[in-house]
């Protein structure tokens, strides 16, 4: 009988992953070993640019994020990309500017994979947005939103 080799379970995230223009997606990424690696303000503020940077770019339209201590949600519209491709390429630059701050090289900045959900058109996005950036005080991080830096919604 042949000995399986064991593999991460980040394989199943990709299973059935589509990537659609004009489609909104809400996608969640959570830090290596889920270290509040973000908790530091510096290292927040890196990953914001990043992620700035990459809707600058075109490829999508922010609606909201998050940037938790250990992990990033982020409500947006597809334009001229492919969904794991833009993540990707959000994750490489993010590690990048971390550890260019940090001095390190090689670590793992952010867990393999990402989770990712598609948007129907019948769902409240506003609603969803709103949730998504309530985050910090559910987690008790702050009393008021408005006390948490990292987050952005174009309703709010």
């Amino acid at each position: 009988m042949p000995i399986e080799r064991q593999r991460p379970h980040g394989h199943h995230l990709r299973r059935g992953r589509v990537s659609e223009r004009e489609r909104i997606y809400l996608v969640t990424t959570v830090t290596h070993d889920r270290l509040p690696r973000f908790s530091d303000f510096d290292l927040a503020c890196a990953a914001v640019h990043t992620l700035q940077q990459e809707v600058m770019d075109g490829s999508c339209r922010t609606l909201a994020w998050v940037l938790m201590p250990d992990h990033l949600h982020w409500l947006f519209i597809l334009q001229d990309d492919e969904l794991s491709r833009l993540v990707g390429r959000l994750k490489q630059s993010t590690a990048h500017s971390v550890n260019r701050i940090t001095g390190r090289t090689g670590d793992a900045l952010w867990q393999r994979g990402f989770y990712d959900r598609a948007v129907r058109a019948e769902e409240d996005v506003v609603q969803m947005a709103r949730y998504i950036v309530a985050n910090p005080m559910r987690a008790g991080l702050v009393e008021d939103i408005g006390d948490y830096p990292f987050w952005d919604a174009i309703w709010l």
